[in-house]
């Protein structure tokens, strides 16, 4: 088990600044968690979670519609262990901030109390 967490951590943090390789390498962890049995298909050397990403890429491929393909989080997470060889299992979905359908408006303008007038000043 440390050893299939080391290789997940340490594809995270060669790629800190791709945020998808780390929210998937943090779903990784978690289904471990959950699921130790997987370990060793994760471990395999020819499987990485950057090359999740490319199969992730290739389904979508198959699913666009214009330039544009959409996945909801569960079919995302489902390829992602697909393509590690784990089908069939639960999948826990990771913590994430509600999405609001509301439009977006420009912030309101606070009134100031201080008001000052011409006359004031002169007077």
């Amino acid at each position: 088990m440390k050893e299939v967490t080391e290789k997940i951590n340490n594809e995270i943090s060669k790629n800190r600044n791709n945020p998808h390789i780390v929210l998937v390498g943090q779903f990784l962890l978690n289904h471990l968690q959950q699921n130790p049995g997987d370990a060793a298909k994760i471990l395999d050397k020819n499987k990485s979670i950057s090359g999740s990403m490319t199969a992730m890429r290739k389904e979508a491929e198959k699913r666009k519609v214009g330039n544009c393909a959409v996945f909801t989080d569960q079919e995302g997470f489902e390829i992602v262990l697909k393509y590690f060889g784990i089908e069939g299992k639960r999948i826990s979905l990771p913590q994430t901030s509600p999405v609001t359908t509301e439009p977006m408006t420009e912030p309101k303008k606070q009134s100031s109390s201080f008001d000052v007038k011409l006359e004031d000043l002169l007077s």
